[in-house]
């Protein structure tokens, strides 16, 4: 009666089309199994409901490319910012990974998980090494750097890991050899420092608005990276601080010469703890638009043919071509 029941569980995965999942292409008899190769309703769920949030991907994967696992964790941090945002490091930094036959498309998301118009791939070909250690997904570039994404979601770790043993990383290297970020609107690849998309002219936020905003404006860089609900607390911190030091300032220039000394250690704390905070959002701001966020809020993709309706005489050549930047 048990073998009779996997029987019929590992056929009702067999029925499920294996070309489109969502708009997206997909290996279902790899997307559905966990990591001994066995079917489980559980997982097939899990797949489904974050391949749901990833629909918008359609037109990035290429004839033949197709998903095998997607799993959640977290951008690459510094560890400064680990230092700096402590236990608010996953909700700001939270991302989708799309594992591929080719490569592994990383997508910034909000705590939701509602991406942001950002997508950036790591192909294997750039790749010397690439494994998940513990709760961390440690890639080792052929140019030489290393980046660790971060919790990494406990539940797909096994299956990420199988799948990720099974990859080549033979082939044609990117001319960066590393983690490319791709433009949402044209898919094409984007320059590095270059905050607008050489091919379609989309422009992204950049850090010299970051700074200047996380300067002028309490909790500006968290606003202006689309982390509203950081940018509120942040701004309330500031607020608070600032009067304080006001505070502090007017009743020592009120009798600067017989002014007690807490009166200026706290003028010097506030004054230490505002500069902190100020450095704090402009530095994580400077570095979430290093993820190519786009100026508008919502970007229509140019491309509007799923994997399975475009074609390719030479697909190989079309994959390597579309990293060239013009």
């Amino acid at each position: 009666m048990f073998t009779q029941t996997i029987d019929n569980e590992q056929n009702l995965a067999r029925q499920v089309p294996k070309e489109e999942l969502y708009g997206l292409a997909v290996d279902t008899t790899v997307l559905f199994s966990d990591h001994k190769g066995n079917y489980k309703r559980r997982i097939e769920s899990h797949q489904r409901n974050l391949l749901a949030k990833l629909r918008f991907l359609a037109p990035f994967l290429e004839p033949g490319e197709r998903i095998l696992h997607v799993i959640s964790g977290c951008s690459p941090a510094t560890f400064v910012e680990q230092l700096l945002t402590g236990i608010l490091l996953q909700p700001l930094k939270q991302s989708l990974f799309a594992v591929t036959n080719r490569r592994i498309l990383h997508v910034p998301t909000t705590r939701c998980l509602r991406h942001r118009w950002s997508v950036a791939q790591i192909v294997y070909a750039d790749c010397r090494y690439i494994h998940i250690r513990w709760a961390t997904l440690v890639v080792k570039y052929k140019s030489g750097r290393t980046e660790k994404f971060r919790c990494i979601g406990w539940g797909g770790r096994k299956e990420t890991r199988a799948v990720l043993k099974d990859v080549s990383l033979d082939g044609r290297s990117s001319p960066s050899m590393e983690r490319t970020h791709l433009c949402p609107r044209c898919t094409k690849p984007l320059i590095r420092g270059y905050y607008a998309c050489p091919s379609c002219s989309l422009e992204f936020k950049n850090k010299s608005w970051a700074t200047t905003l996380s300067i002028i404006f309490p909790g500006g860089g968290y606003f202006y990276t689309r982390h509203p609900i950081i940018g509120i607390i942040e701004a309330v911190m500031e607020t608070i601080v600032f009067l304080l030091l006001v505070t502090a300032a007017t009743a020592f220039s009120l009798s600067p010469h017989s002014a007690p000394r807490s009166i200026i250690q706290a003028i010097m704390l506030c004054a230490i703890v505002l500069g902190f905070e100020k450095m704090a959002t402009a530095m994580f701001s400077s570095k979430c638009v290093e993820e190519f966020i786009p100026k508008q809020r919502r970007v229509k993709v140019l491309i509007d043919q799923s994997p399975a309706q475009r074609s390719s005489d030479k697909p190989g050549e079309m994959f390597a071509v579309d990293w060239r930047s013009r």
